[in-house]
């Protein structure tokens, strides 16, 4: 009888990879980040295991959004007391912290338990083309129009 592959923590080696997010549609491209840092490209995804990868993403001061959302979108925190709420829009937060939309997007897609936090963990965003994580020879990569990984070749 053959049995479900089931991936073993310390059996998966995780890759790294970059992502250029410069011209690149933010929810388009928090999706596939979400998929890569969970596994879902892997054959050996397995649900309850972190079987995913590195993701470094440079330029995310440059990511776009569709129709009206520079202006229209809001990010909204509340402190839990009387006038407490805060509300940002996507301009103000891209003016703030150039790295807030992508990090704020792809943690709303990942699972909200530790398994989650422990691959958003996996995230490192940059609001520049620089970044310090040249040590661990990440591949550049972009994604397709069906949202498949595609290898940039460096030559």
């Amino acid at each position: 009888m053959q049995t479900t592959f089931q991936a073993k923590p310390r059996e998966v080696e995780a890759r790294w990879f970059v992502v250029d997010a410069r011209g690149q549609t933010l929810g388009r491209l928090a999706t596939n980040i979400a998929r890569v840092l969970r596994g879902k490209h892997r054959p050996q995804y397995t649900p309850h295991v972190n079987t995913g990868e590195h993701v470094i993403v440079i330029n995310a001061r440059d990511i776009v959004v569709t129709g009206s959302k520079r202006t229209l979108k809001t990010y909204d925190r509340y402190s839990g007391y009387p006038s407490g709420r805060r509300v940002r829009t996507f301009e103000e937060a891209i003016a703030r912290d150039g790295t807030f939309p992508i990090m704020h997007a792809v943690r709303g897609m990942l699972q909200h338990n530790t398994l989650g936090a422990d691959q958003l963990k996996r995230l490192r965003v940059y609001a520049g083309a620089q970044h310090r994580h040249e040590a661990q020879q990440p591949q550049p990569i972009r994604f397709g129009e069906l949202g498949e990984i595609i290898v940039v070749s460096s030559s």
